[in-house]
């Protein structure tokens, strides 16, 4: 059984935002990030097209000897997760496992709410595989979960755009979009690892008394406690605190956008995935 660091994708850099969380909570682990940055977005993509990327993905992180890989990619969560995890991981090495983002999100998300109404702000697929209403309904049936797909607001981040005045536009229409679907709405979610670099935004035009939630510290303490259940793969990873970056894309790109998300500068290397 393999040993090695703890494997992190996205699409593009929205998890970093979600790394971030995950090494202040876990710093001693080693970890290896992939943003797929050549084939981002993913939120307007077929299931068929997400889950085919997600998979070469994780088989890369698998060759890397990640035993651990977090896919902190709402949308790779919503359309592909389930499939590899059920028809593709025995194949790869039933030794590994693969986790998301939205089951643990969906597991406390209840609790925030009083009014027992949560809005999700996510992109177009996670939306439409309705995995977060699904997800949430299995830990709080009484909650009634209101979705509303932002398509513009990843690429107004990844263009560095969403300081500007043009994204005020863009992030108003859906938060009124939202809003109009329940006036009982009392927490919103932000449902992608981009969106927190809207907080400001988003929360300027939300009512008062409603609250916003990010992912990243949800998800960083829901894989502490994973681990601690799960000793025999907790066993097998790597404590060296090494941080490694890969992108489908230009590495010097990569490298000028990923401070906004990580927080700091980070030196990043290209790879082709097939």
């Amino acid at each position: 059984m393999q040993t090695g660091p703890i494997g992190i994708f996205d699409s593009g850099y929205g998890g970093l935002t979600v790394m971030r969380e995950i090494v202040q909570q876990l710093p001693a682990y080693d970890y290896i990030y992939l943003g797929d940055n050549a084939r981002a977005p993913y939120g307007t993509r077929s299931f068929e097209t997400v889950y085919r990327y997600t998979l070469q993905s994780v088989e890369w992180f698998f060759k890397q000897g990640c035993p651990l890989v977090i896919l902190a990619c709402n949308t790779a969560s919503a359309k592909a997760l389930r499939n590899i995890q059920q028809k593709d991981l025995q194949g790869l090495n039933p030794t590994n496992r693969i986790l998301g983002v939205i089951r643990p999100t969906a597991e406390v998300i209840g609790s925030y709410s009083n009014t027992k109404n949560v809005g999700i702000l996510a992109t177009a697929g996670t939306v439409q595989s309705n995995s977060y209403e699904l997800e949430i309904k299995k830990f709080y049936p009484d909650v009634k979960v209101y979705q509303q797909a932002c398509p513009m607001w990843v690429p107004l981040i990844e263009n560095n755009e969403h300081e500007s005045k043009g994204a005020d536009y863009f992030v108003q229409q859906c938060v009124d979009e939202l809003l109009t679907k329940s006036k009982e709405v009392d927490t919103v979610l932000l449902g992608c690892t981009h969106y927190p670099l809207l907080s400001k935004k988003i929360a300027d035009c939300l009512p008062q008394g409603v609250q916003l939630i990010s992912q990243g510290k949800i998800v960083a303490e829901s894989l502490e406690a994973y681990l601690q259940r799960h000793n025999d793969l907790e066993q097998r990873l790597t404590k060296s605190g090494n941080r490694q970056f890969f992108t489908t894309d230009s590495a010097a790109d990569f490298n000028k956008s990923a401070r906004l998300f990580y927080g700091e500068e980070v030196e990043a290397r290209h790879v082709e995935l097939s």
